[in-house]
């Protein structure tokens, strides 16, 4: 296959699938509006259709990259022959327009697999669902194949395909250059690591992924079937994205961690709090929906969460493809930003109108018995979360909002993100111990006493302890000694399941804690999910608060010192490696006199075929305990005399941030298979309708 007829094959699919999906969103609604089963049966096919052609569309671009198919501009501007396989493959989602057909091919996945998940069920909510998702990919769809001008849109159909190919088109990633270059350009060299192979893959799932459950949000508002039916649907969907959303905040922690080499983990650049705003919204989700589940209470309030974590990601999006925000992880300046600005206002539009519309079907079937109860700790850590998600959008916008009204461009520092969500993660903190330990509707003062004492003589022991051996700082003492609070309060609970099963005296202990999690997954892991996260907070705030750090330049045979590392300087390496050059420092490390390792620094240079465009990175060489990690950076060197600028840092207890994301991930796992108690619940859900028709 030539690229000539593979480019046509590639757009001519899109453009297929950019009128099916057009198709799907009419009959789908026409089939809702008159009961017609045969125009959603059509619906859905379309949607089937749509999936299968765009998995054409990626398999081709991905032959193209692996092929090196450089008269596609697409592959020329991030592929190279000297490029290692790995980062070829990634190169599918590396750039503007393959990322966004990467994305449009997740949403049409996710479409294909929820209309046929609901093949049997959710019969009056499911062609407003099919239309919702066929008319996000529309959106997109069109970003990748409609002309950019008004001219070329008027002639695009009258003009040969590979006119149109040629065209200046939004986003096509099947353009083709007038010539084929010898070679490409390469893939930008800070994205050639492995954690950016998995990144942005982890990422874009949890963003689509959260497009299905605003689908059935939107549909049951349509339908005014305003229960829990579509919250229970969507169960799962709703834990995979927020699970998929954690795994990209981990590996994009990791990459920044490793590739940027400046020490930390999280500098709060604009598209890193892109991707944590739609997380911390769809954390208070999945909280919030469990006492509409109970209580039948938040109903408004749910759907505004789900909404708001939606249309995060949406603005995620905007952010990395404006080229409104500078950022070490965006695309660039384009013109998408208006794009997803018409698509973000239409359906926020069409969102609050229908939410308006039925406020009289969305009374609350409860109400709040006392403010020192579950239910109200659950809507305390969901302001604190929307307040949090909300700090940090102002703090990423400002910025823009300046540069608009003064003309000035405002940098915001990582200080007043630290400043203001530093407290509110504080208090999101604190409860999560608190909410265990209060009853739901009511807690008694008996109550609290005694399921506050321990916990809270824990914490006393740790900050007496913490300060013993050595800890004055009050913000160390306090952040410890208020996650040990909240492990206990954690443990007692486990504890006490374990101990009921126990007392009947037909299960030992792991019997008991196994059975106990298999008959209550969504509890339990959610508990471990708990543990996760404070194992993270200790591990930010080790690290934010005792990282400690000096520079030294040394010869050979010299040592930089740090706390109780000795770093000695042997020898200073050169050499190539695949499609890059390497300069290497091999250093010992001492620890309090003794050898316990090797550790090597090293810079890779990157050539280009355009000098403007080569470029060296900093690969650091780090060694890791569960106490601290000894983090070293190769600041710069002599070839000729042989010396080398050394930066050391020591960051303490960095590595249970990774840790706590590892049971974080085991937790929601756990949550996602289905129980004994769900299954009956869902079984109670869909009795209902049978009855009601009875």
């Amino acid at each position: 296959m030539t690229d000539f007829t593979m480019a046509d094959l590639g757009y001519a699919s899109l453009l297929l699938s950019l009128v099916l999906c057009a198709y799907a969103v009419g009959a789908a609604l026409y089939a809702a509006h008159r009961p017609r089963l045969v125009f959603y049966l059509s619906a859905r096919n379309a949607l089937f259709v749509s999936a299968a052609l765009t998995t054409l569309a990626v398999g081709i671009l991905e032959w193209a990259l692996l092929t090196h198919q450089f008269r596609l501009e697409y592959v020329a501007s991030h592929t190279s022959r000297a490029q290692p396989l790995l980062y070829t493959i990634s190169a599918l989602w590396a750039g503007q327009e393959g990322s966004l057909l990467f994305w449009v091919w997740l949403l049409a996945i996710f479409s294909a697999i929820a209309v046929a998940q609901n093949r049997e069920r959710n019969r009056e909510l499911m062609p407003y669902v099919a239309a919702g998702l066929a008319f996000a990919q529309v959106f997109f769809l069109a970003l990748l194949t409609m002309a950019a001008d008004s001219a070329q849109a008027g002639f695009v159909i009258a003009l040969p395909l590979n006119a149109r190919l040629s065209a200046a088109l939004v986003g096509n990633p099947f353009r083709l250059l007038d010539f084929t270059p010898s070679d490409g350009l390469g893939m930008n060299p800070l994205l050639q690591n492995p954690g950016m192979f998995i990144h942005p893959v982890t990422q874009y799932i949890g963003f689509v992924g959260f497009t299905v459950p605003f689908a059935f949000a939107m549909a049951a508002l349509f339908t005014r079937r305003l229960g829990d039916a579509w919250i229970r649907t969507t169960r799962r969907w709703t834990l995979v994205s927020w699970l998929f959303l954690s795994l990209g905040l981990l590996f994009g922690m990791q990459w920044a961690y490793v590739e940027l080499g400046w020490g930390g983990y999280w500098g709060w650049d604009p598209v890193e709090n892109s991707s944590l705003m739609p997380w911390l919204t769809g954390t208070a989700f999945l909280h919030s929906v469990m006492i509409q589940e109970r209580r039948g209470m938040l109903k408004v309030w749910n759907l505004v969460l789900v909404m708001l974590t939606f249309t995060f990601s949406l603005l995620g999006t905007f952010i990395t493809r404006s080229g409104i925000i500078q950022s070490v992880h965006a695309f660039g300046v384009s013109s998408l930003g208006p794009w997803f600005l018409a698509f973000f206002g239409m359906t926020l539009l069409a969102f609050l109108y229908l939410l308006f519309s039925r406020m009289n079907a969305l009374k609350e079937e409860n109400e709040l018995d006392a403010l020192v109860s579950r239910e109200s700790t659950f809507l305390l850590n969901n302001l604190i979360l929307v307040g949090a998600a909300f700090a940090t959008l102002w703090g990423t916008l400002f910025p823009m909002v300046s540069e608009t009204f003064t003309g000035k461009k405002v940098t915001v520092a990582k200080e007043f993100f630290n400043q203001v969500n530093g407290p509110i993660f504080f208090a999101l903190v604190v409860l999560i111990g608190i909410c265990p330990l209060i009853g739901w509707r009511k807690a008694s003062r008996e109550n609290l006493m005694r399921n506050f004492l321990r916990p809270f003589g824990v914490a006393i022991g740790a900050a007496l302890g913490l300060f013993l051996i050595g800890l004055r700082e009050w913000y160390g003492l306090l952040s410890f000694s208020t996650c040990a609070f909240v492990l206990t309060t954690i443990a007692l609970e486990i504890a006490r399941g374990i101990r009921a099963r126990t007392r009947q005296g037909r299960e030992n202990v792991l019997t008991a804690s196994l059975n106990l999690v298999r008959q209550n997954r969504r509890c339990y892991g959610g508990y471990i999910v708990h543990i996760g996260v404070i194992l993270c907070v200790i591990g930010i705030a080790g690290s934010t608060f005792y990282q400690v750090e000096t520079q030294a330049h040394l010869q050979p045979g010299e040592s930089a010192q740090l706390k109780q590392y000795a770093l000695r300087y042997d020898a200073l390496q050169t050499y190539a490696i695949e499609n890059r050059q390497a300069v290497a420092a091999r250093l010992t490390v001492l620890e309090n006199g003794t050898p316990v390792g090797t550790l090597v620094p090293e810079k890779y240079f990157y050539p280009s075929p355009n000098p403007d465009q080569s470029q060296w990175t900093t690969e650091i060489a780090v060694r890791t305990t569960l106490l601290e990690d000894l983090y070293v950076i190769l600041a710069g060197w002599d070839i000729q005399a042989g010396t080398i600028t050394l930066k050391v840092i020591v960051n303490p207890l960095v590595v249970w941030l990774w840790i706590g994301f590892a049971v974080l991930v085991i937790g929601t796992l756990i949550a996602v298979l289905p129980d004994a108690r769900e299954v009956s619940a869902s079984a109670r859900t869909r009795s209902e309708p049978a009855l009601a028709r009875a």
